[in-house]
């Protein structure tokens, strides 16, 4: 065995020209790449494709090609379809996670004056309820200072 042969050319089991057009993008370190691409597309018609594609590109195609056939061989359905299919899936759930979350947000900074007021009166009711226990009744929380009964009986 040679070992200045690409992948691809080892496990085809032929010579590796010198204008080889899958060695620049088929490494022998790894031929599993290379396999992976040829059960799923054929190495001929993955030499055509890389062919076809302006030097530039052939390199992002051929790692395209990689990543797709490695998604197909894990989910012969749909492949990397369904990985996307997936992630849209959890960014639209993180969307409307989101969009509940500004809501409760806008929600509490609405009411936040009024909770503040209503904090303030909670704290008042119970200064009044250790100042003048005797004369707070259950409705404390309504009249601060008694019902209006009470509050008629302290005048007279």
């Amino acid at each position: 065995m040679i070992s200045g042969r690409c992948a691809a050319c080892k496990y085809l089991r032929r010579r590796c020209p010198s204008d080889c057009i899958f060695s620049p993008y088929f490494s022998p370190s790894d031929p599993r790449r290379f396999a992976c691409v040829h059960r799923i597309y054929g190495a001929s018609n993955v030499g055509k494709m890389l062919q076809q594609l302006p030097p530039h590109l052939r390199a992002q195609a051929a790692d395209t090609l990689c990543f797709e056939a490695q998604c197909r061989m894990q989910d012969p359905v749909y492949g990397c379809v369904g990985l996307i299919s997936q992630l849209h899936e959890e960014i639209h759930m993180a969307e409307s996670q989101l969009a509940k979350i500004q809501a409760e947000i806008t929600f509490l900074n609405c009411t936040a004056p009024e909770a503040q007021g209503l904090q303030i009166i909670e704290a008042a009711n119970s200064n009044l309820n250790s100042l003048l226990p005797e004369q707070i009744t259950t409705v404390g929380t309504l009249y601060p200072y008694g019902p209006p009964s009470a509050q008629a009986s302290w005048f007279n």
